[in-house]
């Protein structure tokens, strides 16, 4: 399976590094693209667009990291900062309009009421990706 396209979002756990460096292996011999995205959820109560300064610096500093790390792989990344209502849904746009052939997201093992809990986003993601998706558990 070729992967030309990939998106791996990412939220600043140690899970985001290993995704990261997989993708680039993924793509390295295609020769493909990657793009990195953060999902800055806003509040119902503010405008989407607002622009929630410490908000913005963390996403950044995520994505600067991610730079870093896909230029220890020898692979260049665009990144992106998103804002959106919920993280899930932004992600699925993303891919759709990029036609993205894979996304590629780092977990990391929670527990909720003493279950193992994926959070919200990662099954929005799994249900409604229109590719295949690579889940690395940290």
């Amino acid at each position: 399976m070729e992967f030309k396209k990939i998106l791996v979002p990412v939220g600043g756990t140690e899970a985001d590094e290993e995704a990261m460096r997989l993708a680039c292996r993924l793509v390295k011999k295609d020769k493909g693209k990657i793009w990195a995205v953060y999902v800055i959820t806003i509040k119902r109560s503010l405008p989407l667009d607002a622009e929630i300064e410490i908000d913005i610096r963390k996403a950044e500093a995520i994505l600067d990291h991610m730079e870093t790390v896909a230029d220890e792989e020898d692979q260049e990344i665009e990144t992106d900062v998103l804002q959106a209502r919920e993280a899930g849904p932004a992600i699925i746009d993303e891919v759709v309009d990029r036609q993205v052939d894979v996304i590629v997201m780092g977990i990391k093992h929670k527990v909720h009421l003493g279950q193992f809990s994926l959070g919200s986003v990662v099954p929005y993601v799994l249900k409604n990706a229109p590719c295949p998706v690579i889940l690395y558990q940290r």
